[in-house]
């Protein structure tokens, strides 16, 4: 009988839509490998849901294990906090990163990799530095007409200048093999093969930015999904919008043509997943290495609330589609294909590493270990869950209902804790970067930690970080997801707001949020 794990191996796969994986009654796109997983190694989690957003914060919590978005936007790791990694290799723990996520290698997320005890950066992903002009050599020369990475900007407001990468400097490849997608992954199982005979213990996290937009893929999965023959230039990079459809800027020719390249990256990196299962298979490491498989967040297809099709990741509450995430995770010792109905969240897979290596941190975190679920020592570890974005709506749910509790008054008062000043890059020019610290700043503490902070005030008129909301005031909304999964009806107003507000309230002082959060959000 296998004991508990000795490695650890995390397949995160960026923006992987939950309600699209035919292991959680997907049918529209083909996912046989995770399928298998699920069916034949993993406990499938039913209420597994963000945290942290978007994704330099959702990494956060996965490998910090505290939520940051009451206190700053997008940022890199503080000084007052200690990734798993550097615990880990204090204890003799080999890590290893594969990656294509080029987030993880510009300013906001530059120090992530910087305490694995290996790298390897698969270049060419989305907006990536790699290139200064499109390449025209063996890795470039496009495979398709597709409109450019502004298009859907330029379409409703002209030209904004975006640069850097999402005009296609990046380019197409033209073999399958030459896409970041697959090739993380080859170099994944590679690691898997090669170096793990030489650890005795070892931890692995894939950082796959599959099958996150651009969504471009080559034969045989381009075109896969497509509904009829498609003559115009391709459309890779979706719109951030909500109402796209109904307002008639979006045809709903688009809207398939979009919806069907995601689809087409998705059984690509489906596919691709595949060699991480061959090598578990090959090495035997079914009996002393936990897999577990997430996400950051889903992303939006024209997914209908309020009678309006959202696109992307704009500005609205995290509705079902990108908020309610899937979880698979493989535990030595546990059968395959049994199902997880406990709430849990983005944290609590960083409580679950430190679990299996018997590691502990310093800083004030906010996870707890999944272990208890998987061996069925416990049927739940939550009574609830919070989330939300930097300045936006604070969102709590306790399984069966969700509330979002948008800004009172005007969204003040709202400061920014950090002492590595960033939010996201945002690759447009004449679009300024975040201003320094002013004479409002003060130093201040985190809660649990004696490091000085920089405290920076914001008020109305500021250039506010990217992400933060500025026209959802008092845009509260309240769902019961055991009858209205599909968030249809806004129960705002009913006796039941009064119980999540407490709720909120409740949780938000359990984290020791700052006092202006709640006062911010109405509820102090």
């Amino acid at each position: 009988m296998p004991g508990p794990p000795t490695n650890v191996c995390v397949v995160l796969l960026d923006s992987l839509n939950r309600h699209m994986l035919g292991s959680y009654g997907g049918h529209e796109f083909d996912t046989p490998n995770l399928d298998r997983f699920a069916a034949d190694h993993a406990t499938r989690f039913t209420r597994h849901v963000t945290g942290s957003l978007p994704c330099m914060p959702a990494r956060h919590d996965i490998l910090v294990g505290a939520l940051d978005f009451l206190w700053k936007p997008w940022g890199s790791i503080e000084l007052w906090e200690q990734p798993i990694t550097r615990v880990l290799g204090a204890q003799g723990v080999t890590s290893m990163l594969v990656t294509d996520h080029p987030h993880l290698f510009e300013v906001g997320g530059e120090n992530y990799h910087t305490d694995f005890g290996g790298w390897d950066y698969v270049r060419g992903h989305e907006g990536d530095l790699w290139r200064t002009h499109a390449d025209p050599s063996w890795v470039g020369s496009p495979a398709m007409p597709a409109r450019a990475g502004d298009w859907w900007l330029k379409k409703q407001f002209g030209d904004l200048g975006l640069h850097r990468g999402y005009d296609r400097s990046r380019t197409f490849f033209r073999e399958e093999l030459d896409y970041p997608g697959p090739r993380t992954m080859t170099e994944a199982a590679r690691f898997l093969r090669e170096a793990t005979p030489h650890h005795d213990n070892w931890f692995l996290f894939v950082d796959e930015f599959d099958p996150h937009e651009p969504f471009d893929t080559p034969p045989p999965w381009a075109g896969r999904y497509h509904d009829g023959d498609w003559d115009d230039e391709w459309i890779i990079w979706p719109p951030y919008a909500v109402g796209a459809q109904a307002d008639g800027k979006l045809t709903d020719a688009e809207g398939r043509h979009i919806r069907a390249n995601y689809g087409a990256k998705l059984s690509m990196i489906d596919h691709w997943f595949g060699s991480v299962l061959a090598a578990f298979d090959e090495q035997g490491l079914w009996n002393d290495t936990a897999l577990i498989v997430c996400t950051d967040h889903g992303h939006y297809l024209g997914e209908e609330r309020g009678g309006r099709d959202i696109w992307g990741k704009p500005g609205v509450p995290q509705f079902e589609p990108l908020g309610h995430t899937p979880l698979l995770i493989h535990w030595p010792g546990q059968a395959g294909g049994q199902t997880c109905d406990a709430l849990t969240t983005n944290v609590d897979i960083f409580a679950t590493i430190a679990d299996a290596y018997g590691a502990t941190v310093e800083h004030r975190t906010h996870g707890r270990s999944l272990v208890p679920l998987l061996t069925g020592a416990t049927s739940s570890i939550r009574d609830w869950a919070i989330g939300g974005v930097y300045g936006n709506w604070v969102q709590v749910t306790d399984g069966d209902h969700k509330y979002a509790r948008a800004s009172a008054a005007d969204n003040f008062p709202l400061s920014m804790w950090s002492n590595r000043w960033s939010t996201m890059p945002v690759h447009i020019t004449g679009y300024g970067d975040l201003p320094k610290p002013d004479d409002r700043a003060f130093l201040d503490r985190m809660p649990g930690s004696t490091v000085p902070v920089i405290r920076q005030p914001f008020r109305d008129g500021d250039l506010l970080p990217f992400w933060v909301g500025r026209h959802n005031i008092d845009d509260h909304h309240l769902y019961r997801l055991d009858i209205d999964p599909d968030e249809q009806e806004n129960r705002v107003g009913d006796a039941l707001e009064t119980e999540m507000t407490d709720m909120l309230r409740s949780a938000l002082k359990e984290i020791d949020a700052p006092n202006e959060q709640l006062e911010r959000l109405g509820i102090a």
